[in-house]
């Protein structure tokens, strides 16, 4: 799932200085789950931007709306007849949202109100943690289903650095070694040998360095 955090209500209202009429866009996808995108969420800040324009004797009305993803052309055409009566839109959803409303509809201004963060899980109530770099070819099958390259800080492939120490990275004492937790996994299992077999080198023409990525699913295209 996509993480996400809302922006400070200052960097929100700062966005907006020159606008009294906005649509604020929720998404019920991986930002309602993570708490920052949702119904509630789109309420809240709804008040809250209401309530600091009021004090700033500068009223704004707000337009509230839930759409199913953002990243979806056919659940972002549901706002085709309405965007436009508004000064700009506001979107809650990743830093995918904006862009696809912005591809859509040219001719209005979109701003994000959450900060994007990184592909993760819930670890506990309240608590998300990164776990996939997408990197575009997974070799966790290696590393017993944990992944070296989104959790060790170097994204190192062949084994921990020299830094580690009682199972913390050396970049901060908050950081689990990634690879503490693969080979003890690989001990308790009796399967340490698996470390010293030679892997090629991993093929990284799939992650983002060769610039944007395009996924085609043949068989979907009309």
């Amino acid at each position: 799932m996509i993480i996400a955090d809302r922006k400070p209500l200052e960097e929100i209202l700062e966005m907006i200085a020159d606008v009294d009429n906005i649509m604020l866009v929720g998404c019920k996808g991986c930002v309602t789950v993570c708490n920052v995108g949702g119904l509630k969420e789109v309420q809240i800040l709804s008040s809250s931007l209401k309530i600091a324009r009021k004090k700033a004797d500068r009223p704004l009305q707000i337009e509230e709306v839930l759409l199913e993803r953002q990243c979806d052309p056919e659940y972002i055409e549901q706002i085709r007849d309405t965007y436009d009566r508004y000064d700009a839109v506001l979107s809650m959803a990743c830093g995918v949202g904006p862009q696809f409303l912005s591809e859509a509809y040219p001719g209005q201004r979109f701003f994000p109100t959450v900060n994007t963060k990184f592909m993760g899980g819930a670890v506990t109530h309240g608590i998300w943690e990164e776990r996939c770099a997408g990197c575009g070819t997974c070799v966790i099958h290696h590393y017993d289903g944990l992944c070296p390259i989104a959790r060790c800080s170097k994204s190192l492939l062949h084994g921990p650095c020299g830094g580690s120490a009682d199972g913390k990275c050396e970049v901060s004492q908050e950081i689990v070694c990634i690879w503490d937790k693969i080979v003890l996994k690989k001990m308790e299992q009796g399967r340490l040998e698996d470390l010293r077999t030679f892997k090629p080198a991993k093929d990284w023409r799939s992650a983002r360095d060769g610039g944007p990525r395009t996924s085609i699913r043949e068989e979907l295209v009309q």
